[in-house]
């Protein structure tokens, strides 16, 4: 009696499951609604039960289908609010603080991502001066799905920007709205939807790979649940043998009262295996005595520790006052006002280093400051080896582990799929670096992946504005080959694609920092690309553009779009990052000058041009070339 009891319980609970309204997490208080737009709003409830939806003074009404969902469709209103809106059905709920303006989807990987506290100080003026109830932010959380595009995401809130929640924004996304805002003084909404370390292949839905019959056959692989446990059960990607202890834990080595013996020496920026250590996978523990002047004691400061080589623990006079777990945020880790005293202290850093050259990145900022005075932090320090991984063993030939957010369509189902039926103004897209192997294949992935998007928002020509990716890694001071030079080209291949813009990020890098911290010249490029594209206004947006190549004896001339005012360098300084080539292809740098609109490339060494090349390297020393409005060229070739 007891189970039929259990059953009739069970069974009431699935038909009263959805007997109320219920709202995705998208759709709540605070939300910005597209302006100018047919905008969407819908739920579920009980099977045709009658849902009413009353904004800004109209009735909008339907009945939930067989399966629960309803939808209805607001008739398009300008920009404005706050505003309130009801949803009666047999609950009320009651939405309030909503705008209407701009809803942009920013997405990509790491350097959509960063958030605007990653990069504070630089930015420490904006964040404390932050005050714009209307530039609001909606962060996905980052999830998964393998089979099956979602309808909801697990949670969510809408964001404004105000000094502490502005610090979570995308910092790309941020300076990109507030720039629009700026212009325009109309509500800016982001849908931030990313995930650093992504594949491009990670952010389509499944119709998207129609051209794509290898990464169909993935995808098909994927649903089988059988194989997909496989993985769940077994050892995780990067999974190593136990590891011994760290004998500087164990010991604690960060205690004020521990007597250092066996300590060697060795310089802090730089990796250990550049200062004779080899081959070290493990824990390596720095130590160093400064010495602080009174005036920076009892005070708030900060320590800066550049970029470390994976993760860290920083303990000051035995304090820890912060740790990173991932090798790529810059290390900014405020010291409690108790902790820095007169005199000597003690500093220790524990860094853990898997896999690669472990230690302290160079030319970053190394010191400890208070808002008046510095302490310098490069120099020597003492080390002393922890802990020495084992190495990495095989598993029987078994699954080694998988990476489920790097799989095909596993973003798009539960990311941006919750989504599709939020109207949007356009979309966001700042992503390569986890593709850059195939340049090929991600020039037609992209305006693969821009149809596919534009299919699901119903809309073919919404806006698609992307970043080319910044310069990378060490300065060649030869002409070489690059293939972040390839991918930049693949990525520029999309402008084909109507009602698509670019912001070019060559000047912005880093050479050590795939993350560089100039976020907010991004942004605002982006918004000049929107400022043009999507709102029509007569601007100059882009840096040069390659157009056409004609050879004129030994010499080539070179013709551009977005030549603006005209042409000129960024230094002032003769033009560089030229290269020419005959037809052998054997590139030498070459002698370029501006002449008009055009710039005239040529070599002693080259009797008989056949090609030009510019800025074609991983990370170009000096990309010089802009327009008068101050844009950079982006890098080209002639020769493909």
């Amino acid at each position: 009696m007891k189970k039929f009891a259990l059953l009739g319980i069970s069974i009431f609970s699935i038909l009263t499951a959805h007997s109320q309204i219920k709202l995705p997490q998208l759709v709540r208080d605070s939300m910005i609604l597209q302006r100018n737009a047919k905008v969407n709003i819908w739920g579920w409830a009980s099977p045709g039960e009658k849902v009413t939806v009353n904004f800004k003074g109209k009735k909008y009404t339907t009945k939930a289908g067989g399966d629960g969902k309803w939808k209805v469709q607001l008739q398009p209103q300008p920009a404005g609010g706050p505003y309130t809106m009801t949803l009666s059905g047999k609950n009320k709920i009651t939405l309030n603080h909503i705008l209407i303006g701009d809803v942009w989807l920013a997405c990509g990987q790491s350097n959509m991502e960063h958030q605007v506290r990653l990069h504070e100080v630089l930015y420490a003026r904006e964040v404390a001066t932050a005050n714009y109830p209307e530039i609001r932010q909606f962060k996905v959380p980052n999830v998964t799905n393998l089979n099956a595009p979602q309808e909801d995401y697990p949670s969510g809130a809408w964001k404004w920007a105000n000094p502490s929640d502005v610090r979570e924004f995308s910092a790309v996304a941020y300076f990109f709205a507030k720039a629009l805002y700026d212009r325009y003084h109309i509500p800016i909404g982001i849908i931030n939807a990313t995930w650093g370390g992504t594949p491009i292949e990670a952010w389509m839905s499944e119709e998207g790979f129609k051209e794509f019959p290898e990464i169909i056959k993935t995808i098909e692989k994927n649903k089988d649940t059988s194989y997909i446990n496989s993985f769940r059960g077994g050892p995780p990607q990067f999974a190593m043998m136990r590891q011994p202890e760290d004998k500087g834990l164990e010991q604690k080595w960060y205690a004020p009262e521990y007597q250092p013996k066996g300590w060697r020496t060795i310089a802090i920026p730089g990796y250990w295996e550049d200062q004779g250590v080899r081959n070290l996978d493990g824990v390596v523990w720095y130590r160093r005595e400064v010495d602080i002047p009174a005036s920076m004691a009892g005070v708030p400061a900060k320590i800066f520790l550049g970029r470390i080589v994976d993760a860290d623990e920083v303990y000051i006079n035995g304090t820890k006052v912060g740790n990173t777990t991932y090798m790529y945020p810059q290390r900014r880790y405020p010291i409690p006002e108790n902790v820095l005293k007169p005199g000597k202290n003690i500093i220790v850093v524990r860094v853990t280093n898997n896999a690669g050259k472990g230690g302290f990145v160079p030319d970053k900022p190394y010191y400890i400051a208070t808002e008046k005075d510095t302490v310098n932090l490069t120099g020597y320090w003492q080390y002393k080896v922890g802990r020495v991984n084992r190495p990495m063993r095989g598993f029987g030939g078994g699954p080694r582990g998988i990476a489920f957010q790097n799989q095909p369509t596993a973003l798009f189902n539960a990311m941006l799929a919750p989504a599709v039926n939020y109207t949007l103004k356009g979309f966001l897209w700042y992503q390569g670096e986890s593709n850059t192997g195939k340049p090929d294949e991600y020039a037609l992935l992209q305006p693969a992946m821009i149809k596919d998007w534009r299919r699901h928002w119903g809309n073919e020509s919404l806006p698609f504005l992307f970043v080319q990716l910044p310069g990378f890694m060490d300065y060649d001071y030869l002409p070489v080959e690059s293939g972040w030079a390839k991918f930049r080209e693949a990525q520029a291949k999309s402008l084909s694609v109507p009602n698509t813009g670019m912001a070019v990020a060559i000047d912005l890098g880093e050479w050590n920092d795939i993350h560089p911290d100039r976020k907010k010249e991004v942004g605002e490029r982006l918004a000049l690309a929107a400022r043009k594209i999507t709102y029509g206004e007569n601007i100059v947006y882009s840096g040069p553009i390659y157009q056409s190549a004609e050879i004129s004896g030994d010499k080539i001339i070179i013709s551009f779009t977005n030549t603006g005012s005209g042409l000129t360098t960024s230094d002032g300084e003769p033009l560089e990052e030229f290269a020419i080539a005959g037809e052998d292809k054997k590139f030498v740098w070459a002698k370029a000058v501006i002449e008009g609109d055009k710039v005239i490339v040529s070599s002693d060494e080259v009797k008989s041009p056949k090609y030009v090349r510019y800025a074609w390297a991983d990370n170009p020393v000096n990309p010089n070339l802009i327009n008068k409005e101050g844009l950079p060229a982006s890098p080209f070739r002639t020769d493909n």
